[in-house]
């Protein structure tokens, strides 16, 4: 299934706590208080995705199998959104880096002769030169 066929907001509440097993008052709760976020018909219906369904069945397996509070889990919750939002940010910058990477041996591969090996780099001497103006007294 795609992402955006899980996404979708068409099911029912009526269908979702069948699909779920819990009672629909159950998740108009979990809505007050933020534990999963139905979109609403013009006329106030709430409307469902797949994935907000295996997101309900989550909280049910974390309120009866490992006793977690409502409290609980809506921070467990934020915690796994943000480490999922951290994992896409990782994946663009593990992808920035590699092209960082093939600019980089493409410039040196450009540089060819005129490159200086890293202790050619360090040996050569500097100098400062200061220009001065002959003196004409």
């Amino acid at each position: 299934m795609t992402d955006a066929a899980m996404d979708a907001k068409v099911i029912v509440i009526s269908v979702a706590a069948e699909m779920a097993g819990m009672h629909p008052q159950t998740l108009r709760q979990y809505d007050r208080l933020g534990l999963v976020q139905p979109s609403r018909t013009a006329g106030g219906g709430r409307r469902y995705s797949v994935r907000d369904v295996a997101q309900l069945r989550e909280i049910q397996r974390l309120s009866q199998e490992d006793g977690v509070n409502l409290a609980g889990i809506k921070r467990i919750m934020q915690l796994e959104n943000q480490l999922s939002t951290m994992r896409v940010q990782l994946t663009e910058l593990m992808s920035h880096v590699e092209e960082m990477r093939a600019e980089r041996a493409e410039l040196e591969a450009a540089m060819g002769p005129f490159r200086l090996s890293r202790k050619e780099h360090l040996s050569r001497e500097t100098a400062l030169v200061i220009w001065r103006p002959p003196n004409r007294s």
